[in-house]
């Protein structure tokens, strides 16, 4: 039967609801009902929404300049991509609209940069139950199992081994390799880190290889970790970062930063009509003057040691598993419990989280949340978890 939201291709699940504001933690329907949201746009609202530094940006930046083209400088896009390197290590910085068109662009690069300095290699290791986007060769590069039958042939090239696994990503390296790709937390297969040993082992793996290392830093970069990047937790530096969600606080924007040795594009090998737009840049300046204020990132990780410690209390409650993840992006294994059964109850009483896997909470609340929100939704989690026994 028609009704007012079938003019939208149906490409998810979405319950009957419009939302039509949002105020920081907090999610409002036209009615003026609120929902608690602590999956805030996937990890994207990195200040919660509608946050007051974002808005003055994106209206100051209207009335100067939208978008001149990429074919032209513009001074917002070199002020971010200059803060952005001085940041994170990297040396040059290519500025794209979401996660998976970054990824996309790291795997254009890995493979231009094999044909320069290594025989034409190509191939890239990537990992089981990792994702990288739903463009036809980001999902070709992911490893989740419901991707695997979906539009193919997929792109080839993609060497999947276990996550973890050290001796399964040397034993995958042929002449072929050019690249290694992973999330340094794997946000999708339900919020699975990697160790410090493993991440450093790849590094120096792909030193003795002569391959890039690639992370994919879309969901746990710009502070969501409690580090500006995730990576730095690890001592380490890889040659290639893709930044997305969190970058723009709302605003559709993402970032392919690579080491000065990586950065082999030339004129034509990459572009895009709105990439590094003035508007959306100016965006994430005033995301990243907000989270490297003095002590912001502190209080990022005492909410999410606060959070956490709330969800080790909830898990001992009522017999559930381990809870994951670092900072602001947590998950709580349910056990026996069913997730998504638990996320509906969560709906119902003005609570939104996330169900990536059957047994598997996500919460990824904006990094300005307080602990007066944490345990409001800790109550009403609480209220959901109940509810499947009534």
């Amino acid at each position: 039967m028609k009704n007012e939201y079938s003019a939208l291709m149906q490409i998810a699940a979405r319950p009957d609801i419009t939302f039509t504001e949002g105020r920081g933690s907090y999610l409002y329907d036209a009615e003026g009902n609120a929902w608690l949201d602590f999956v805030q746009g996937w990890a994207v609202n990195t200040l919660g929404h509608s946050p007051e530094p974002i808005a003055e940006a994106i209206c100051k930046q209207s009335r100067r300049l939208l978008n001149p083209s990429p074919a032209f400088y513009n001074d917002q896009a070199v002020q971010l991509a200059n803060r952005l390197t001085a940041l994170s290590g990297m040396d040059q910085v290519f500025f794209a609209n979401s996660g998976a068109e970054a990824n996309e662009g790291a795997i254009k690069l890995a493979r231009k940069w094999g044909q320069t300095n290594r025989n034409g290699a190509w191939k890239i290791i990537t990992f089981h139950n990792g994702f990288h986007g739903r463009t036809l060769a980001t999902m070709s590069a992911t490893g989740k199992p419901a991707f695997e039958p979906l539009f193919n042939p997929k792109v080839p090239g993609f060497t999947k081994v276990p996550y973890g696994d050290l001796e399964a990503v040397t034993a995958a390296i042929d002449e072929q390799t050019v690249a290694i790709m992973l999330e340094p937390i794997q946000g999708e297969a339900g919020v699975i880190p990697a160790t410090t040993e493993f991440l450093q082992g790849l590094r120096a793996l792909a030193d003795r290889k002569g391959l890039l290392l690639m992370l994919d830093e879309v969901q746990t970069g710009i502070g969501r970790t409690g580090t500006m990047f995730c990576y730095r937790q690890h001592g380490i530096e890889p040659d290639v970062v893709t930044l997305g969600k969190g970058l723009g606080g709302g605003v559709p924007i993402a970032a392919l930063m690579a080491k000065a040795h990586a950065c082999c594009f030339e004129y034509g090998d990459q572009g895009g009509t709105f990439n590094g737009n003035p508007l959306v840049c100016a965006a994430a300046l005033a995301v990243l003057d907000t989270v490297t204020a003095p002590e912001f990132l502190d209080r990022v990780n005492a909410t999410g040691a606060y959070l956490r410690e709330q969800l080790h209390t909830l898990a001992r409650r009522y017999e559930m598993g381990e809870v994951r993840g670092a900072g602001l992006l947590l998950a709580l294994e349910t056990g026996s419990i069913d997730a998504p059964a638990v996320v509906g109850h969560a709906l119902e009483l003005g609570l939104l989280i996330n169900a990536p896997r059957p047994h598997t909470l996500r919460l990824m609340p904006s990094l300005t949340v307080s602990t007066a929100e944490i345990d409001r939704m800790v109550e009403l989690l609480d209220a959901a978890i109940r509810r499947r026994w009534s």
